[in-house]
């Protein structure tokens, strides 16, 4: 059952009427709804269309937020074989928000890093929807010290509204754990590549994305902190979220423009929700067209792009 967001309010209009008209002819064979429902469709597809050409920063948060987006899960799914996640990060315990382990992209060795939100009450309560505790940056350095040893590229699909943010995780220290994630993205003499495939916030995601070349589905979001963080600090009323979205230039667009990110993966009018497969085999030539980029590049020229990758950031801004 599609769930529709706020301002989708006329394409939902339309595709109910779509709906009571099926249902009122399903029992009338004699009664043909073919042309009226053909007609009702062209109309929700251009409301669609319209809706999503002029998206503002606060309704593309509230799309990377959409709780049938794909997640991790359904990107391994779809885009990996031999998936083998590894469990624990050998020091504490297992952090099932982080998910880590390797597989094959069409027939290559890979190691995959992601955050996994979980799609039912059940899995979100088991991932923490996507807030890793230390565990899980300790498992993803666990996991990139092995792909480093192994001379396999690093894939990491960034889907967090940050790291958690418990007594318990901080008494086992959050900050160092996140650091050392980061550290260690950025070390690598293997190539690694982000996906910002929902939410990117704050140190959390940066802790699996300081890659050679970060990329965002067209609706993702991308921030040192989410909008109701920063609302709180500067007005102290989260309320104030969508003014903040609106003025922090969270969107793909914006960091593309000033060079935080590397790309931009299309996404079809309604989002990743409304055609997934679609969105994964986008996914998935963006993947391969980096593996191919990065073929034949030594350790050093590696973690040399790596590094003037980060440093120029900003650096053509007045």
């Amino acid at each position: 059952m599609q769930t529709y967001l706020d301002f989708e309010k006329p394409v939902a209009d339309l595709e109910g009427k779509i709906v009571e008209l099926k249902s009122l002819a399903s029992g009338d064979q004699a009664v043909s709804i073919d042309e009226e429902v053909s007609r009702l469709s062209a109309r929700a597809d251009e409301a669609l269309v319209d809706i999503y050409k002029k998206l503002t920063p606060w309704q593309r948060t509230l799309v990377a937020r959409h709780p049938q987006r794909p997640h991790f899960s359904d990107y391994v799914k779809h885009l990996i074989t031999e998936w083998t996640p590894l469990a624990g990060d050998r020091k504490f315990a297992e952090d099932p928000a982080v998910q880590a382990g390797f597989g094959r992209f069409n027939g290559r060795a890979v190691a995959i890093l992601g955050q996994e939100k979980g799609n039912s009450t059940e899995t979100r309560l088991k991932h923490n929807f996507g807030m890793a505790r230390p565990e899980g940056y300790r498992k993803a350095v666990r996991i990139m010290d092995m792909a480093d040893r192994f001379n396999l590229p690093v894939l990491s699909f960034v889907d967090t509204a940050g790291a958690y943010p418990g007594i318990g995780a901080e008494e086992r220290g959050q900050a160092e754990a996140i650091a050392r994630s980061t550290e260690r993205c950025l070390e690598l003499g293997v190539p690694n590549l982000a996906l910002i495939i929902g939410e990117g916030m704050s140190g959390g995601a940066i802790a699996i994305a300081a890659c050679n070349r970060v990329l965002m589905l067209e609706h993702a979001i991308y921030s040192v902190i989410s909008p109701e963080a920063g609302a709180s600090i500067l007005w102290r009323d989260a309320g104030k979220a969508q003014d903040a979205a609106n003025n922090m230039k969270i969107t793909a667009p914006d960091l593309l423009g000033f060079g935080v990110i590397d790309g931009i993966i299309p996404e079809p009018a309604g989002g990743a929700h409304r055609h997934p497969e679609r969105v994964m085999d986008e996914t998935g030539k963006a993947i391969g067209k980096f593996l191919k980029d990065f073929d034949g590049r030594g350790r050093l020229e590696t973690r040399e792009h790596r590094r003037e990758k980060f440093m120029s950031i900003g650096s053509t801004l007045g």
